[in-house]
């Protein structure tokens, strides 16, 4: 769905409609599948439950920019913005900005697209001029220039819920990352479960205000300067840290979900205070990185791997999923390691064949560079 055309996902979603031979519940899972969904949502009524929302909020939620200026309308903190639309106004904004900034994209999607990066910290305007002609797309200019707020990743805090047809959270959980990846700006690797009053309360108020029905991936960053939980993303959908945000019971926002929309009670399911879930590959990277960096000791890697309640990956109820990882990270290595080594065993053939003849012009020795070489 996230690459196919409207009419092939829809027909797509027909057919799985067809086998199970009833409606089911449709949980999207990206920012491109919940604007699908909303946007065919009179179609796939039809086929499918899920909850729907009013007319135009998702977008405005997955929209940073739609999203900034909605936070700022309902009172919520939020990072302050400015979203120039050419070099001219960026080179404009410069003259006035405190460094280091944030570079990222009003759709985060279409900037990783284009440059695998999530976003970008500047710390000069040379760097924020290069970065920008670097990643923008001058014929639909998407990047957004974000306030930087200090502090590490223990700053940054998260909200899962599920809000019913009255916009009520029936279950809610707050945490925060104690790694990421990438380092400093990535997802969640290892996460913790802590109560965090403000950070959910500001939450429950955003949604309501704003009539949001669903589940609710939603992140924060603390700011000591004025004491203030500023909120980042929003992410109108199930998370890929869901299972991190776990209560006494087991109820987790996909199983409130599917209690809510099959007419069955939601109990009131306590956050497990102190709760850790982690993505092993994810994590022994950016670790790995974080100590390169010098944030990270081996006894505090190893103090932080204590307590953990759940992975991604690992369980001893089903190996499957452990295994594959293992056979697909192991396939990732072979493939960077054979793109190390063809660039050397490529390099006696081009030195050869870029040696100039006698008397001749570089322009007249392309002819000699073998084939897709450059």
């Amino acid at each position: 769905i996230e690459h196919a055309s409207d009419h092939d996902s829809l027909a797509y979603l027909a057919s799985v409609r067809g086998k199970i031979g009833r409606k089911a519940i449709l949980i999207p899972t990206t920012d491109g599948t919940s604007r699908f969904v909303d946007r065919w949502r009179l179609t796939l009524r039809d086929l499918f439950i899920f909850p729907e929302q009013p007319p135009g909020l998702v977008d405005s939620l997955c929209s940073k920019k739609s999203m900034y200026f909605l936070a700022k309308q309902h009172g919520i903190p939020t990072p302050e913005c400015c979203f120039p639309t050419s070099r001219v106004e960026l080179k404009s904004l410069v003259e006035k900005a405190k460094f280091p900034l944030l570079l990222k994209g009003i759709d985060g999607q279409r900037l990783w697209d284009r440059t695998r990066k999530k976003m970008f910290i500047v710390a000069t305007p040379a760097e924020l001029m290069k970065t920008y002609d670097f990643a923008e797309d001058p014929s639909s200019p998407n990047l957004m220039i974000q306030e930087y707020i200090p502090g590490g990743d223990d700053t940054i805090w998260m909200f899962n819920g599920y809000f019913d047809g009255n916009s009520d959270s029936l279950i809610g959980v707050t945490g925060k990352k104690i790694r990421q990846c990438p380092i400093h700006t990535g997802s969640t690797s290892l996460g913790i479960c802590l109560a965090n009053p403000q950070v959910e309360q500001s939450t429950r108020r955003f949604m309501k205000a704003v009539g949001y029905r669903g589940i609710l991936d939603i992140g924060y960053r603390y700011d000591a300067r004025d004491g203030l939980y500023k909120v980042l993303d929003v992410n109108p959908r199930i998370g890929a840290t869901f299972r991190l945000f776990v209560g006494a019971d087991g109820l987790d926002v996909a199983r409130a979900l599917y209690l809510d929309l099959t007419g069955q009670p939601v109990a009131n399911s306590p956050a497990v205070e102190g709760r850790k879930w982690i993505v092993e590959d994810m994590d022994l990277v950016s670790s790995y990185r974080y100590f390169r960096e010098g944030g990270l000791t081996i006894w505090g890697w190893l103090k932080s791997l204590r307590g953990i309640d759940e992975a991604a990956y690992l369980s001893v109820r089903d190996p499957l999923p452990i295994l594959f990882m293992c056979i697909n990270r192991l396939r990732d290595l072979a493939a960077r390691g054979y793109r190390k080594i063809r660039p050397a065993a490529l390099a006696p053939r081009l030195s050869t064949h870029n040696m100039l003849a006698p008397g001749a012009s570089p322009k007249e020795n392309i002819r000699d560079v073998p084939a897709g070489s450059l």
